[in-house]
């Protein structure tokens, strides 16, 4: 081994990030390295990420989860998408569907002719030729096979599931595949004089941990990136205005849906995620407009099933560390910042640094190519996913309470803000190299926020008005004939994946 090669590995804090990070580590590395994670059983973890989205199926994939296992193991359902619900205004709603969304032209996505038809009277919801979103009406699901001729019947979906037990999943894989649990307290970090660099942590019980690259998964608390390292935060809150969260579980009141709800409120907006045995629900509101106690009043108004305990309030700032690489620490999860859970992209921007970590892993030792690399990395795609939440509010059409028209009113960042142009005026839309969400999502989103383009692709022309209703309606009596041969989502689970404790 390399003088400098990096051989011991410490995680510090447990939860979801920290119990991901170490699965994946020890799956991949875990032969040329020496992996510990530091956790206390007295820290409580924020642990109400219950809504994933798609790409965690091929994180599982690479760690070998069973997925029946899993979803059995972790009280999981099916998320074809979310309903939004208020946003564009009061008592409209609309469904941002996992898949795709009819068939694109090279040239030009499907939405230029559901445009064009629009227009002419022909055809039907933009959602109507997705099976995604036909699905999450319906409440079906199934895993479909690929069909003999190549084309793709699979469904595209992601997970519910409850976050506490996931952590505990995954703990079973990290400890069986060699990774070192450190149960206590992290009272004293000792950092390098000369490098600064951290070279081990202390625990109140006298035991110290000494490590070559360090892991932050500490949360909000940030005990090394922040506290030790002062790295510094950029704060996104006057574009993402809500600074508070209310979250409760309830019993479960009638069969899950397929699909997260994302209810818009006076200062706000509510989730509800279910799960096979409860639902997890919580409001996310800006402290400006909205006390803690008449958030949690708002919240307990509006659930269905009773409340397990008392609602907890979850403080945080939304934003993102100027470096989530310093030195010999990289930050993870909650750690490394926070964008507020309305598209559920904390778990997938936790897999993509775990990945990202992976492939720059420092095997010669710390280099700051390394580290500049995956900053660079890191931003981009964090920045995309913030301005597809500000899309969210920022395109409301609402002006009843002081918050939606702060919101409507706000300045937003040049990169949201020239997406924001082209759309309106051509219809075109594109996607950001390493961005997570493509065309397709941006559209469903932009159009059910209001946001109707001035003209389609003239490609769409080389249609006749004949062509175009053939074609929009034998995409939409595909979706619709493929949604009636799925078993309601509540069978799928009953023959899948029954959870072993219900």
């Amino acid at each position: 081994m390399k003088a400098n090669a990096i051989h011991k590995v410490v995680i510090v804090g447990g939860g979801t990030a920290g119990w991901m990070t170490a699965a994946a580590l020890s799956k991949i590395l875990g032969k040329t390295l020496d992996i510990s994670l530091v956790e206390s059983d007295e820290i409580s973890t924020v642990g109400v990420g219950e809504a994933t989205v798609p790409p965690l199926i091929n994180f599982h994939g690479l760690l070998g989860i069973k997925e029946q296992e899993f979803m059995s193991a972790c009280q999981g359902t099916i998320k074809l998408g979310i309903s939004f619900e208020h946003w564009k205004e009061q008592d409209d709603k609309y469904i941002h569907a996992f898949g795709k969304t009819g068939k694109d032209h090279w040239a030009a996505g499907f939405w230029h002719c559901w445009l064009k038809g629009l227009r002419n009277g022909i055809g039907d919801g933009y959602g109507d030729y997705c099976v995604e979103h036909l699905a999450a009406r319906a409440g079906k699901f199934a895993i479909l096979p690929r069909s003999r001729d190549g084309h793709n019947y699979q469904v595209n979906y992601a997970y519910h599931f409850d976050a506490a037990l996931y952590a505990k999943f995954l703990r079973k894989i990290a400890e069986n595949s060699g990774v070192k649990r450190a149960e206590g307290k992290i009272t004293h970090v000792t950092t390098n004089a000369d490098t600064g660099f951290i070279e081990s942590v202390s625990l109140a019980s006298g035991q110290l941990i000494e490590g070559d690259l360090f892991i932050d998964c500490s949360g909000f608390a940030a005990l090394l990136i922040e506290q030790t390292l002062h790295t510094g935060y950029e704060d996104w809150s006057h574009w993402l205005p809500c600074d508070r969260a209310v979250a409760v579980q309830t019993t479960l009141v009638g069969p899950p849906v397929p699909y997260t709800r994302a209810i818009a409120r006076d200062f706000g907006w509510q989730w509800r995620i279910p799960l096979q045995h409860r639902e997890g629900s919580g409001l996310v509101y800006c402290s400006r407009y909205l006390s803690d106690d008449d958030a949690k009043k708002t919240l307990l108004q509006n659930v269905d099933g009773d409340p397990f305990f008392e609602p907890r309030v979850i403080k945080f700032r939304s934003g993102q560390r100027l470096k989530h690489w310093n030195k010999n620490c990289v930050a993870l999860g909650l750690a490394s910042g926070f964008i507020e859970p309305l598209e559920s992209t904390s778990i997938h921007l936790v897999q993509q640094g775990i990945l990202r970590l992976v492939s720059l892993f420092p095997s010669g030792g710390i280099q700051q190519f390394d580290i500049d690399e995956f900053n660079a990395q890191t931003k981009i795609e964090t920045n995309n996913v913030r301005d597809f939440i500000i899309l969210h509010y920022n395109t409301t059409q609402r002006t009843d309470t002081p918050f939606w028209r702060y919101c409507r009113n706000m300045t937003v960042p040049d990169s949201l803000k020239h997406k924001l142009e082209l759309f309106r005026e051509s219809g075109k839309i594109f996607k950001v190299p390493g961005e997570l969400f493509g065309e397709n999502n941006w559209v469903q989103v932009l159009l059910g926020q209001g946001i109707m383009p001035k003209q389609y692709h003239q490609i769409v022309d080389m249609m006749s008005d004949e062509e175009l209703a053939a074609f929009l309606y034998g995409i939409k009596m595909s979706a619709q004939n493929l949604v009636k041969q799925l078993p309601s989502h509540s069978d799928f689970l009953e023959s899948y994946c029954k959870a072993s404790n219900m």
